[in-house]
């Protein structure tokens, strides 16, 4: 098979309808619209009503193709998915919430948004309802700040020498682009033939401008209040950092570690997920041939035992040094 590269593909599709059934019906909600290759799917099954979320709003063009098809079984809301509880869905038969936290072929050729390293100009790297740009972050933060950002976010081993040499040229030029990924190409002494030099600081940076991690935090919780008894909540990552918090948030809330012991007060389950799988489902070498974007996918998913809203978890404990991270962004 010939790969059309200007073709968006749903990522572990397959997998996901196999896992949230929409041939039962039910209401759906898609967090991550992008392209609308879940939502499509789910309502090529009849019974069945999606409710879609998208942070970008260039996303509406194709939300509005979608709405034409299927008006009375089809809602797009340009919101952040952090925000789905703010949605009045109680009435709603919410068999499955699903989260696809990778980027469209589409926004990564958007240039206006700068998520690639082959972009040019200045740095924006926003997705939508953003605070801050990229390029603040670069021109502003200073070197501690954004070593931690490229370290923490992004893995990157030079990061505080690529931290220093930013805050050093910055004082000569503003940093575009272009000049960002010269800095970190002079900077790293081993080159990798498999990946591009700068793709863990242009991640670190992604993750940093659109809150990933606060976002991604309060949307599986959100998710998980909005489900109904035996709803699905399914989620594909991207990398180590997203599948770590998906990871501790289904094993937190499926394990008898008795969780109500961070609120004794709350009469709530022991656990509210049961995870059927440990370990996350990945592409098959079918789907890698037709799609090499997807070769870094994660799928983890869990079912909801009880019809019980509120809850407790330690998952902004666990990892409030992300948190804290983040927060360098409130000074921009």
């Amino acid at each position: 098979m010939v790969l059309d590269i200007t073709k968006h593909y749903p990522v572990l599709l397959n997998e996901i309808i196999s896992i949230i059934t929409p041939q039962h019906g039910g209401t759906f909600i898609d967090c991550t619209f992008g392209q609308g290759g879940y939502t499509k799917k789910i309502l090529s099954y009849k019974n069945t009503k999606v409710i879609a979320l998208d942070r970008d709003l260039e996303s509406k063009k194709k939300a509005d193709e979608i709405s034409k098809k299927f008006e009375d079984r089809f809602i797009f809301k340009n919101k952040k998915f952090s925000l789905l509880d703010s949605l009045k869905v109680k009435n709603e038969n919410i068999r499955a919430v699903v989260f696809d936290l990778g980027y469209s072929y589409t926004q990564i050729k958007d240039y206006k948004k700068g998520l690639s390293f082959n972009s040019a100009g200045d740095l924006n790297m926003q997705m939508g309802i953003n605070d801050f740009s990229a390029n603040d972050v670069i021109n502003k933060l200073d070197a501690f700040e954004l070593e931690k950002i490229f370290k923490f976010f992004g893995d990157e081993r030079e990061a505080k020498k690529i931290a220093i040499k930013i805050v050093k040229e910055r004082k000569i030029k503003k940093i575009n682009t272009e000049v960002l990924v010269k800095i970190i190409e002079n900077t790293k002494r081993k080159k990798s033939f498999k990946t591009h030099s700068a793709t863990k600081v242009f991640q670190a940076l992604r993750i940093f401008v659109n809150k990933e991690i606060s976002e991604l935090i309060q949307g599986l919780i959100a998710a998980t209040k909005v489900l109904k008894k035996d709803g699905t909540l399914a989620v594909v990552t991207f990398h180590s950092l997203e599948d770590k918090i998906v990871k501790y948030f289904f094993k937190s809330l499926s394990e008898y570690k008795s969780i109500s012991r961070y609120s004794p007060k709350l009469d709530q389950p022991e656990t509210i997920f049961n995870v059927i799988k440990k370990k996350p489902i990945i592409p098959s070498s079918k789907e890698l041939k037709e799609n090499i974007s997807s070769r870094s996918a994660k799928l983890r998913y869990g079912i909801k035992k009880e019809n019980f809203f509120n809850f407790e978890t330690d998952i902004y404990k666990k990892f409030e040094n992300l948190i804290t991270i983040e927060n360098f962004g409130n000074k921009l």
